[in-house]
């Protein structure tokens, strides 16, 4: 006998389906929550993260400010210091150079020559004073130039004035102030300087001629050298 189901088990599995598809869908909402949960959580943790490291870098960067102001004001003493040290150095020096710098003036003031004023503006000396005649500023500068504590006079002006024959010109120069070993360097720098610019002999050129037309080592005419004189019979 033939069996036939009349149970209406299209809608049981209709119904069946809905519910997996419901389930299925609930499971999806939780693990679309639950992703969303934990990337939430995972930002928050990165955020903090870097909150954190934000302000250690502040603090970092503090603690260098106040280093680098330190630093600064150190500096500033430090600056202080060699200013008073470059000062100190300068006095010590221009004391010894005002000793030397008056001995060589009455070194060099020669007969005929009397001094009236003196002036110092920096390295700057300038003279004034009256002589017999010109010949005897003349000398003075000579000697001023000669001084290794003084360089490079300059005659400013120079006047006959008076009919006193010891005090008849004035004059006024300025000199320079500086020291031997200044003077020295300076002496040879002008002297390689010199060499520099003096002209090479050209190659296969003759030297220059001795003053005077001779040739050196050149036998006198009319002599003989001793291996001429061998080679005669």
């Amino acid at each position: 006998m033939a069996k036939i189901n009349l149970l209406p088990w299209r809608a049981e599995r209709r119904k069946q389906r809905e519910r997996e598809f419901y389930l299925m869908l609930g499971m999806a909402a939780l693990a679309a929550v639950a992703v969303v949960v934990l990337w939430y959580l995972w930002m928050d943790a990165r955020l903090a993260n870097q909150d954190n490291r934000n302000a250690y870098l502040k603090d970092q960067i503090q603690q260098l400010d106040k280093k680098l102001t330190e630093i600064k004001q150190l500096e500033e003493t430090k600056s202080k210091l060699l200013a008073r040290k470059q000062i100190i150095e300068q006095l010590q020096a221009n004391r010894s150079q005002m000793v030397h710098l008056f001995d060589e003036l009455v070194k060099t003031i020669p007969d005929g020559v009397r001094l009236t004023s003196l002036k110092q503006s920096g390295d700057t000396l300038t003279l004034e004073g009256v002589a017999q005649s010109n010949a005897s500023v003349a000398n003075y500068m000579r000697n001023l130039d000669a001084s290794p504590w003084l360089k490079r006079s300059d005659l400013q002006q120079t006047e006959a004035k008076g009919s006193d024959k010891r005090d008849r010109f004035q004059f006024g120069l300025t000199v320079k102030l500086t020291s031997p070993e200044e003077k020295e360097k300076e002496k040879a720098k002008a002297a390689a300087q010199e060499l520099a610019t003096m002209p090479a002999d050209k190659p296969g050129q003759a030297p220059a001629a001795p003053p005077g037309g001779a040739t050196p080592n050149a036998p006198a005419a009319g002599k003989t050298t001793p291996a001429n004189a061998g080679s005669k019979p």
